[in-house]
């Protein structure tokens, strides 16, 4: 559980009044713990107070609410100094777990513990999360992909990086979606057109906004590898060496057996295509989010105090004053064509001629025949290359008939779906829910020794036969 780990009080300071106060100075001392430079993660006491000191002063800290678990004294006197304020702020951290101390001879020292030191580096992390460059992501990606297939027996964990960075990337865009939507509400929610502009350029230009979204319409775009990446992994699938090699490296560093091993592979590789093929889709959802958004913040900006600067916040005000008045004090209008803000010189306006729409002749496109021929004929291919647990079972029981068990020279490949059941007959496990109910029928044991079958593939000796 996590107060295993973590003190019961570690979250108390951010229940007070004075929160604020130690959100800043949790965040100036991650600079000082979490230094490229700190070789000794032992820092001085001296240097911790001074910077928490410094915090104190740069937030101009005048006024301290007294806290739940302080001492009766505490609570009487108040810190009335900078000095007073660092040293609470300091006696607190402690006393909560954040920070500990350890004595060496007559010096003092404070470090962080493991899970407080990983804590910390996490809420730093969610301060600047929500700016994200799509171009590193994809970057990151499709360099770990390549070092992985170069170098399968060497780097090949680095697929697990890529599939990780990924993952990461897919829940980034997932809170982008969810950040647009929650801001959309304020600002549906809000009335005031200053708050609104403020409110868009504050949340989503400064924070939700990816840094680089504009590259996204150019040809520098940075998805124009995703085609490349998809390419590469589809090659790799059907690749057994590669992925034989694959998971024995996976086999060495996750200490798996080879079967577990080859399906983490093989679900590495499928999440990093179930990303990339939808995200066009995702990105096409915060695109028509964004498109909502702007479109409000413009239509207030094209109609906030377009006659007299300040006329709808006074309009407002004055209404709603009025509205709180006894009606018998309010004079009886008999006409409000003498009102100023709505007299026909105002508001009023001529009404736009319509244009009529001319006619124009509409003519059948007609598809080259040879294109609706492409198109079957890519179907087709496409439809014998799916890969099915049905067709592999049946391809299996093709072989076997009236034989108990037959090995991998047995097998025979005479088409492409041929080649495609042979090859994830070794792996049906990584297919999902009927892959595994399919081999679950059948007992396949691995030879160390390697054959040639059919002039084709080339992979381990194997045996397989029905289970009773």
């Amino acid at each position: 559980m996590l107060f295993k780990k973590l003190p019961e009080t570690i979250f108390v300071p951010f229940s007070g009044q004075n929160k604020h106060i130690y959100e800043a100075v949790l965040l100036d001392l991650a600079d000082q713990f979490f230094d490229e430079d700190l070789v000794d993660p032992f820092v001085p006491k001296d240097l911790i107070r001074s910077c928490i000191e410094d915090t104190v002063v740069r937030l101009g800290v005048r006024r301290w609410e007294p806290e739940e678990g302080e001492s009766e004294s505490d609570r009487q006197e108040l810190p009335r100094s900078t000095a007073e304020y660092t040293s609470r702020i300091y006696r607190r951290l402690v006393e909560t777990g954040w920070l500990e101390e350890e004595q060496r001879i007559y010096r003092t020292f404070v470090l962080l513990s493991p899970a407080i030191s990983y804590l910390l580096r996490t809420l730093v992390g969610i301060n600047e999360l929500e700016k994200r460059s799509y171009g590193g992501a994809v970057l990151n990606v499709l360099s770990s992909l390549e070092s992985a297939i170069k170098d399968p027996a060497g780097r090949g964990i680095t697929l697990q990086e890529a599939a990780q960075t990924a993952a990461d990337f897919s829940a980034h865009l997932t809170d982008m979606m969810l950040g647009l939507r929650e801001l959309k509400m304020s600002l549906a929610a809000t009335s005031n057109p200053q708050e609104i502009v403020r409110s868009f350029f504050d949340r989503f230009v400064a924070h939700i906004l990816v840094s680089d979204y504009k590259t996204l319409k150019t040809k520098n775009n940075p998805f124009r590898f995703r085609r490349q990446i998809l390419t590469m992994l589809r090659d790799l699938q059907f690749d057994p060496l590669k992925v034989e090699k694959l998971a024995k490296h996976y086999q060495e560093q996750f200490e798996l057996g080879f079967a577990d091993a080859e399906a983490m592979v093989h679900s590495h590789i499928n999440r990093i295509i179930r990303i990339f093929e939808s995200v066009d889709q995702r990105l096409a959802t915060i695109d028509d989010f964004r498109y909502r958004l702007e479109k409000r913040v413009a239509d207030t900006v094209r109609y906030m105090d377009k006659t007299t600067p300040g006329m709808s916040s006074r309009l407002s005000r004055l209404i709603s004053d009025v509205s709180k008045l006894d009606s018998r004090s309010i004079p009886h209008i008999n006409t409000l064509e003498a009102a100023a803000f709505i007299a026909p010189g105002s508001v009023r306006s001529p009404v736009r001629r319509r244009v009529e729409t001319k006619p124009r002749v509409i003519r059948p496109i007609e598809i080259d025949p040879r294109v609706l021929e492409m198109r079957q004929l890519f179907k087709e291919y496409k439809a014998r290359r799916e890969v099915k647990p049905e067709n592999i079972e049946l391809y299996v029981e093709r072989h076997l008939l009236d034989k108990k068990k037959i090995n991998a020279s047995d097998f025979t490949i005479e088409c492409i779906e041929d080649y495609i059941c042979f090859s994830y007959l070794r792996h049906m496990r990584s297919l999902g829910k009927k892959g595994r109910g399919t081999a679950n029928k059948y007992e396949i044991k691995f030879e160390e020794k390697y054959v040639n079958v059919a002039d084709m593939v080339e992979c381990r000796d194997f045996s397989i036969q029905r289970k009773v």
